[in-house]
This record gives structure tokens, sequence and C-alpha cells, in this order.
């Protein structure tokens, strides 16, 4: 069974960077979509981003485009997000998942069927 730990989150200024991690372990991410979504206090879960296994698509959130990049190294088994311009509003949980999903559903959090733990991100105005 896949499981996903995320790192990298922490304190950052409006305007920095910060670049999350998402290490796999009892399986690969072979076959399989990678996807980041956040959480605000109050808020529901949202999409961040996602690619293919493979690389071979990408996909974004409006609100992250031209700032984050999404990416994976499978032979280290991990994905990441590279957040930069971060913004205050950019504060939440952030989660990474795989799953089994089609691309039509990759902004869905219920194609998703492991998920981490998440990592809090905090940017300061």
């Amino acid at each position: 069974q896949l499981q996903l730990v995320e790192s990298g989150g922490g304190l950052a200024q409006a305007g920095g960077s910060l670049t999350l991690s998402c290490a796999a372990s009892g399986r690969t991410f072979r076959n399989l979509a990678m996807g980041w979504f956040r959480q605000a206090p109050g808020k529901e879960r949202e999409f961040v981003a996602a690619l293919r296994w493979n690389a071979a698509n990408t996909k974004y959130a409006d609100f992250v485009k031209g700032r984050f990049i999404i990416s994976i190294n499978n032979a280290k088994d991990t994905g990441y997000l590279q957040m930069n311009s971060l913004k205050p509003e950019d504060t939440a949980l952030y989660y990474c998942a795989a799953g089994n999903t089609i691309w039509g559903m990759i902004e869905s959090a219920g194609g998703y069927s492991s998920w981490g733990q998440g990592t809090q991100v905090t940017v300061s105005s």
C-alpha cells in the first residue's frame, strides 16, 4: 500500500519561496497521478496542482499558475511542489495525494486513494 509523507513546510515571508516534498513508500508512483491540495482554516480542501507519474501532463489551479511548479523524481520516489512568490493567502496545510484517477478528474480529491498527513505552510505579510 502506498504511503506518502510530506515535508518542507514552514514559515516564509510574502514574496519568498518554499519547496515541499512528498516521499512515497510501499510502492512507487508508477501509473498513478500525484497531486497537491491545501486546506486553510475554515475553508474546504482545494486543488493546487497535479501531474501524471511520468510528468507527461501537469495541471495547476489558476491561483498558482506562474508561481508554483510541480515535479516528480521517480528515481527517488518523491514528488515536489516548488512554491515561489508566496502570498499570505497561500497559508494552509498542504497535502500530497496519489491515485489511479483519470485525467479529467485530476482536480477532484475523491480520485486520490492515498494521502499524506500534511505539512503546514505559513506566509507572513
